[in-house]
């Protein structure tokens, strides 16, 4: 049922300026001495923009000039536009991982928009991360809100050939440690990869994650796939502004919007993408935050049923340049639009049916027909068995189709430095058959869970032109990674999962169709290991590192913090003395 449409007593922002007292002398006098007349404000809804922009965030570089144009659409609506930086997850530049971070952004945009007069929000984001950090945060304050996302940078270029970011950072580092390349080819690579401002222009995590947040509802039609220098994003940005004003006093929520049957749409355009296994873990924590409990199996049986539609890189042939000419996001959705629940609402205030009325694709090989699709069935599958029994994921059109059913004997590797350590020894015992195993990755043994499962192929198998081969890790991958990598192993080894118990020489059988990975041993022998099995030493003895470490759950269960899961008790609004 709609809601009644808000009054000016109505709004949150009303406490800080409508009132007549000592305190709303300051907040009036302080707003004053900022430089705005009363007729900026008085009487205007407060609009929040958060804007995830440094000079360590090269994925939002162009958003100080978004920020102008989202300002101005607000203002154009008859909003009072407020600026709020919030901290940066810039997934090139921070360590160990954004992921340790994630649910810190979480929580300062929750805090951010409680604590101030915020009666709307526009999130500014993109880079990984920072589209479910931001999102988790808005929908637990669930005050109106709106996701502008920061588009892909244009298609990057070397020597002729377009080249994507990540996925071809990984082609031509192999191709380099292999001996095929040169020192000076390699850096003409990095000077032609990344070309303009914006967040990686492959189906990685970032363009899967603000694809997701458009089929949830909290973007804009078309938006996610807007290019972030094509002059169209400035437009999109000030729409953004002139809607959030509306939907303040429609009083539209994040939880209005992120219906379970939403949720369900979001699983399968990602599936249909090809898109991040990071998806899994990030639309569980928000579909957690709206309520909404998500198990990997229910991800598993809607992927199942969706074919790859999305021609794009490292699942396919093509970049979000070409996506977005070829008609975008809404594109890939009409193909879909005899499996998606059409009914479900967007912030522009039409349901997806009407949204997607009307929308053509504009290329069938980047957008592929149901009949023709670049994968038939699960561009996301879930993986269970003894070595992963609550569960492990693996992105089926990014592997080397020998591989899906495989059985060898594992390398183990205790930690990422071992791993880095002996990788490229020429007398490493290792061949394509061997089943590489990297433990103490996940969430608490990371820690943060890094993006550390495309476990780099050895180099001597690299030199006989060997370029994919069985990956096990409890760690994520970057969406624009590729190849047989089974990650999110749950429960992960640093917390005695089976993933700390496999032994050099192990066999251990994957076999994806059949959704199984075993480590093929006697329950009496693995029981026996984890007896003997001792407790790493946790990473931080202090601050927010050990906050993570006590509170952080596991990656089936979207890696949120438990003190930070959907309550039926409301936390307070703040006191205004």
């Amino acid at each position: 049922m709609a809601k009644s449409l808000k009054k000016l007593e109505d709004l949150r922002s009303h406490r800080w300026y409508g009132v007549k007292d000592l305190r709303a002398f300051g907040h009036h006098s302080r707003t004053l001495q900022m430089g705005y007349d009363r007729e900026d404000y008085e009487g205007k809804p407060v609009i929040a923009i958060l804007n995830n922009w440094s000079d360590m965030m090269p994925c939002h570089f162009h958003f100080k000039q978004r920020v102008e144009e989202i300002k101005r659409g607000v203002f154009q609506a008859g909003g009072f536009p407020i600026e709020i930086p919030t901290m940066v997850l810039s997934e090139p530049m921070q360590k160990p991982t954004t992921m340790l971070y994630r649910n810190l952004l979480a929580m300062e945009v929750e805090e951010l928009l409680r604590s101030y007069p915020c009666d709307g929000v526009v999130l500014m984001g993109g880079c990984d991360k920072t589209t479910p950090a931001m999102i988790m945060g808005a929908t637990t304050m669930n005050i109106p809100s709106l996701f502008m996302p920061a588009g892909p940078m244009l298609n990057g270029n070397w020597h002729g050939k377009e080249i994507g970011s990540g996925s071809d950072s990984w082609k031509y580092w192999a191709e380099l440690r292999a001996g095929n390349i040169t020192e000076r080819e390699w850096q003409e690579v990095e000077e032609g990869i990344a070309r303009s401002h914006g967040h990686c222009m492959t189906m990685g995590t970032a363009s899967t994650m603000t694809s997701i947040a458009e089929t949830l509802g909290l973007s804009l039609p078309g938006s996610a796939s807007i290019p972030a220098s094509d002059s169209m994003h400035g437009r999109m940005a000030v729409a953004c502004g002139r809607r959030i004003v509306d939907m303040v006093w429609e009083d539209l929520t994040p939880k209005d919007i992120i219906t379970l049957k939403a949720v369900e749409n979001a699983i399968a355009v990602a599936a249909a993408l090809g898109g991040s296994t990071n998806s899994l873990v990030h639309i569980i924590a928000m579909a957690g935050r709206a309520g909404h409990k998500i198990t990997l199996e229910r991800f598993d049986e809607i992927a199942a049923a969706v074919p790859t539609l999305a021609n794009c890189r490292p699942s396919g042939k093509y970049l979000m340049e070409d996506f977005y000419y070829a008609g975008g996001l809404p594109a890939l959705q009409v193909r879909l639009k005899e499996i998606l629940n059409l009914e479900e609402i967007n912030g522009n205030g039409k349901n997806l049916g009407e949204n997607i009325a009307g929308v053509k694709v504009y290329n069938d090989d980047v957008i592929r027909p149901l009949d023709n699709p670049v994968y038939p069935a699960g561009g996301l599958a879930v993986l269970r068995g003894n070595l992963c029994p609550d569960g492990a994921v693996i992105k089926p059109t990014a592997a080397d189709p020998k591989f899906r059913k495989h059985t060898g004997p594992a390398l183990v590797f205790n930690d990422y430095n071992e791993l880095a350590a002996k990788i490229d020894d020429p007398d490493l015992d290792v061949t394509e058959n061997t089943v590489l195993v990297l433990r103490n990755s996940g969430p608490l043994g990371g820690p943060g869970m890094p993006e550390w499962g495309m476990l780099p192929i050895p180099q001597k198998l690299l030199k006989q032109g060997i370029r994919d081969m069985v990956r096990i890790s409890d760690a994520r991958m970057s969406g624009t990674s590729y190849g047989t990598c089974i990650l999110h192993v749950s429960p992960e080894s640093f917390i005695g999962g089976a993933l700390a118990l496999v032994k050099t020489g192990d066999m251990i059988e994957l076999d994806v169709a059949a959704r199984k990975l075993n480590l093929i041993i006697d329950d009496s022998e693995l029981a026996a290991r984890k007896a003997a099995w001792t407790q790493p030493k946790p990473h931080y003895p202090r601050g927010y590192g050990q906050m993570f470490s006590k509170h952080v759950t596991q990656a089936h269960l979207g890696c949120d913090f438990d003190f930070l899961e959907e309550t039926t008790e409301p936390v307070p609004e703040p006191e205004i003395h």
